[in-house]
C-alpha cells in the first residue's frame, strides 16, 4: 500500500548539503500500527514528513497504491494529502481561537462538505474522543491531553487511510498519553497508523511494527504482528471547498482574534485616510487655482452665481422674481446686480468700510452682536472676525451713524452723502483668505442707491439745435415739468439768438436700458438772475449747465432692475437651473464664463503632479502596508500552513485570506466615511477633515474603495504566494 525504495532526503543551506535520512526501504500495510523511534536528529520526523507529503524527497521512489510519487508537484502532494493523509502534530496545530467543534469542523469545510452534512459527523467524532461537554469551548482553554484528543478527532473525521502522528504523547503526562494511544489503537483497525516517538515503551504494546532509526538510517525494522491481508488504501473522497464555506471561514477569521482585527483595521484606516487626504489636498489646490482667476467686470466670481436679464430687455417685475424663486436649486436672488460687483463705502469720521449692498431679505443666520433692523435706516454688517475694525475699533461700529457717499464713477466717491445709516447688528465669519464685507439694507435704500449708480454708469447726450452735444444736466425744483432752463450763452448757437421754446432732448443709455426725455426751453439764466430764477448762489462760467425739473431728472435714473443675479444651492446642478431659467424667458449666464484664469498652466501642472504623486503614494503605501500586515499575519502563519496541511489548496487559502482582508478594509473604510460624515455635521470638531471632504465627490470615494479592495487583494496574493513558495513543513517551520 505504502512503499519506499531507497528514498533519501537532503537539505541545502548556503551551499552545504545535509542528510535528513538515507536509502530508506520500507513497505507498510493497512491495519498496521507502526512505531518509528530514535533519538533526536535521527531522521524519524523527517521520514514522517516525507511519508505524509509535507516534505519532498530527492532520491529513490515512494509508492502509494503502487503509483510513483517522485514526479509529484506541490499541487500533486496537496491532492495526495487530501486523499490519503491525516496528521496529528506534536504541537497539536489547532486553532486556539476556534472551539473544539470548529477545529474538527474545519477539515470537513476544507474538503467541500455541506454544512448540513457536517454537524452529526463532527459531534460523533467528538463524542468518540470524550470531549462532548467541551464542544463549544475554545481550544486555548483546554489541557494538553484534551488538545491532543481534538487533534485526533480532527484526523479521524477526515477519514483517510493513513494517519501519521509526530510525538503525539510528547507533551502529555502518562495518564493522558495512555488515553491518546488507546484512541489511536482503536483507529488503527482499518487504517495505517504511523507514530513517531522517542519513548517507545509507552506505545510498544500496541505496535504491529517497530522501526528504529539512527543517523538518518533504519537500523531496525521489526514486524511485531504480521498483517496477512494486503489491501489497497481506499482514497478519501473530497470536493472543492464551497464559496459559502470560504466566506464562513473568512468572516470567522476576521473577528476571532480581536487584537489582530484591530491592527489590520488600523493599517487599512490609515492607508485609505492618507490616500483620500492627499488626493483631496491636490483637488483643493486645483480648485483654488481655478478660483484665482479674475474678471474686469465682476468681483464675485462664485460658481453658484448666475447673471440673468430678460430676453425682451425689459425690467424685472415682482412677478418675475416670484416665478424664479419657485424653481428648485434657488438659494436667493440679488435683484440689484450692480451692488455685487461695485463696492460702496460706509464712512464715519476717519473710518471707511467698503462692501456690497445686499437686500436684508437675503440675510442668513443670526447677528453675533446687536440686533436685527427695525427701521428703514438700520442695517447689518457682515464682516470677517479678524478685520482691523472688528479687532481694534469694534466699539465704533455698533449703534453708530455711517454715511453712504455719492458715487462719481468706478471706485470714485465724492464727499456728498447719499444717505445716513445706523449699524444695529454685526455678523462675523471666519475665513483667513476672505475679508469681503456685506451691508444688509432695506429695499428702499437699494432703490436710492441704484438711481445713483445709474447716473454714474450712464452716458448722457443732449440733442439741441439739430446736433448732439454733451452738457451737464442738474435737477432744480424751480424748473417746470417738461421744461429746461439753459445758460444765456446757448443763444449764440441759434439764428437771431432766439432760444425760447426750442426743443431740447435728453438721451440716456447704459448697459441695462435706454431712456429719452423730450423737453422745451422755457428760459435762460445769467449770472445776475441765477439766484432769482433758480435760487442758486453760485454761477459757474466755465461749464454750461442745463437745469431741468427734479422729477424729470429722476425719471431718467429711477429705474427698476434690468439685470439680477441668482445664487444656486448646488453648483453641480447649475446647468439644469440655467435651462429652467431660460424656459422662463430669461438669458442666464454663469459668471464664471467671464473669468480669465491666469492659473491654467498651474492647474495642468497640479493635475499631472496629482496623478503621479497619487500613484507613487499608493505603491509606497502598498509595500508599507504589506510589510506591516505580513508582520501581523506572521502570527497566523501556523494557521494558514495548518490549513494547507489539512488539504487546503493555494486558491483556497488565498480566497479565505482575500475575504478576511477585504472585510477588514471594508469595515475600516466605512468607519472612515462615518468620521468624515460626522465632521461635516459638526458633531465632532474635525475642521480639516470636513474642509478636505468638500473636494471629494462620490466618484472619488468609490474609486478609493476600489483601490483599497485591489490593495487588499494584492497583499493577500503576495502573502499566500509566500505561504506556498516552499514545502508545507518548511513553510511551517520558517517565518513568512
Amino acid at each position: 500500500m505504502l512503499k519506499l525504495e531507497n528514498v533519501s532526503k537532503f537539505y541545502y543551506n548556503k551551499g552545504i548539503i545535509a542528510s535528513g535520512f538515507t536509502k530508506v526501504n520500507l513497505e507498510l500495510k493497512i491495519g498496521e500500527f507502526v512505531i518509528i523511534a530514535g533519538e533526536s536528529g535521527s531522521g524519524k520526523s523527517t521520514l514522517l514528513n516525507v511519508i505524509s507529503g509535507l516534505d519532498s524527497y530527492e532520491e529513490g521512489e515512494m509508492y502509494i497504491n503502487g503509483n510513483e510519487t517522485s514526479h509529484y508537484s506541490e499541487k500533486d502532494f496537496e491532492d495526495y494529502r487530501r486523499r490519503y493523509i491525516a496528521n496529528i502534530f506534536q504541537s497539536f496545530n489547532l486553532v486556539n481561537s476556534y472551539t473544539v467543534y470548529q477545529n474538527v469542523e474545519l477539515v470537513l469545510l476544507l474538503n467541500g462538505c455541506k454544512k448540513k452534512d457536517i454537524k452529526d459527523k463532527v459531534l460523533d467524532i467528538i463524542d468518540k474522543v470524550g470531549l462532548t461537554k467541551f464542544k463549544n469551548t475554545k481550544v486555548s482553554k483546554l489541557s494538553g491531553g484534551q488538545k491532543q484528543r481534538v487533534a485526533i478527532a480532527r484526523a479521524m473525521v477526515k477519514d483517510t487511510p493513513i494517519i501519521v502522528a509526530d510525538e503525539p504523547t510528547g507533551n502529555l503526562d502518562s495518564e493522558s498519553a495512555k488515553e491518546v494511544i488507546e484512541i489511536l489503537k482503536k483507529v488503527a483497525k482499518n487504517k495505517l497508523v504511523i507514530v513517531v516517538t522517542h519513548n517507545i515503551e509507552q506505545i510498544e504494546e500496541f505496535a504491529t511494527r517497530i522501526i528504529k532509526m539512527h543517523d538518518g538510517r533504519i537500523i531496525q525494522n521489526t514486524e511485531v504482528k504480521k498483517i496477512e491481508k494486503e489491501e489497497l488504501a481506499s482514497e478519501s473522497e473530497y470536493n472543492n471547498i464551497s464559496i459559502i464555506n470560504k466566506y464562513r471561514l473568512g468572516i470567522r477569521n476576521t473577528f476571532n482574534i480581536v487584537s489582530k482585527f484591530l491592527l489590520l483595521f488600523a493599517v487599512f484606516f490609515f492607508m485609505s485616510a492618507a490616500i483620500l487626504a492627499e488626493y483631496a489636498s491636490f483637488q483643493m489646490s486645483e480648485e483654488e487655482t481655478t478660483d484665482s482667476g479674475y474678471s474686469i467686470g465682476f468681483n464675485d466670481l462664485s460658481d453658484k452665481r448666475i447673471l440673468i436679464n430678460k430676453k425682451d430687455r425689459t425690467s424685472f417685475t415682482n412677478e418675475d422674481y416670484e416665478r424664479i424663486k419657485e424653481l428648485s436649486n434657488i438659494d436667493y436672488i440679488v435683484e440689484d446686480d450692480v451692488f455685487i460687483d461695485g463696492g460702496v463705502p460706509l464712512s464715519r469720521n476717519d473710518m471707511s468700510i467698503y462692501g456690497n449692498m445686499i437686500d436684508i431679505n437675503n440675510f442668513r443666520g443670526n447677528v453675533d452682536f446687536g440686533r436685527m433692523p427695525e427701521n428703514e435706516d438700520e442695517i447689518i454688517i457682515r464682516i470677517n472676525k479678524d478685520h482691523f475694525y472688528v479687532k481694534n475699533r469694534s466699539e465704533e461700529l455698533l449703534n453708530k451713524n455711517f454715511s453712504i457717499l455719492k458715487s462719481q464713477g468706478v471706485n470714485a466717491w465724492s464727499d456728498e452723502k447719499v444717505r445716513d445709516l445706523i449699524v444695529v447688528g454685526i455678523q462675523t465669519y471666519d475665513n483667513e483668505n476672505n475679508y469681503d464685507c456685506k451691508f444688509y439694507v432695506s429695499k428702499n435704500i437699494l432703490n436710492e442707491l441704484r438711481s445713483n449708480m445709474n447716473k454714474n454708469y450712464s452716458n448722457m447726450k443732449i440733442f439741441l439745435n439739430n446736433k448732439y452735444s454733451q452738457y451737464t444736466v442738474e435737477p432744480n425744483d424751480n424748473v417746470e415739468r417738461g421744461k429746461a432752463m439753459v445758460d444765456d450763452e446757448f443763444k449764440n448757437q441759434f439764428k437771431n439768438y432766439k432760444i425760447k421754446n426750442e426743443p431740447l432732448d435728453i438721451y440716456v443709455n447704459n448697459i441695462y436700458y435706454k431712456e429719452e426725455l423730450k423737453l422745451s426751453i422755457s428760459n435762460t439764466y445769467t449770472k445776475s438772475n441765477i439766484k432769482r430764477v433758480l435760487e442758486l448762489d453760485k454761477y459757474d462760467s466755465n461749464r454750461y449747465k442745463i437745469f431741468i425739473n427734479t422729477d424729470d431728472y429722476n425719471s431718467l435714473f429711477d429705474k427698476p432692475s434690468y439685470q439680477s443675479s441668482v445664487y444656486v444651492t448646488d453648483s453641480k446642478t447649475i446647468d439644469k437651473t440655467m435651462s429652467d431659467l431660460e424656459n422662463l424667458g430669461l438669458n442666464p449666464k454663469k459668471v464664471t464664463d467671464f473669468k480669465v484664469n491666469q492659473g491654467e498652466i498651474y492647474q495642468r501642472i497640479i493635475k499631472i503632479i496629482k496623478v503621479i504623486v497619487t500613484i507613487i503614494l499608493i505603491i509606497v503605501l502598498f509595500f508599507i502596508s504589506y510589510l506591516i500586515i505580513k508582520i501581523i499575519l506572521k502570527s497566523r502563519n501556523i494557521y494558514y500552513t495548518t490549513l494547507r496541511m489539512l488539504g487546503a489548496t493555494y486558491k483556497n487559502v488565498r480566497r479565505i485570506l482575500d475575504i478576511e482582508l477585504f472585510i477588514n478594509s471594508t469595515v475600516s473604510y466605512i468607519l472612515l466615511l462615518l468620521v468624515i460624515y460626522i465632521s461635516k455635521l459638526n458633531i465632532i470638531n474635525l475642521g480639516s477633515i470636513a474642509k478636505l471632504s468638500e473636494f471629494l465627490s462620490i466618484r472619488e470615494y468609490i474609486l478609493m474603495y476600489i483601490i483599497l479592495a485591489v490593495i487588499s487583494r494584492l497583499i493577500s496574493m503576495k502573502f499566500a504566494k509566500k505561504l506556498f513558495k516552499n514545502t508545507a513543513i518548511n513553510t511551517y517551520n520558517e517565518e513568512v
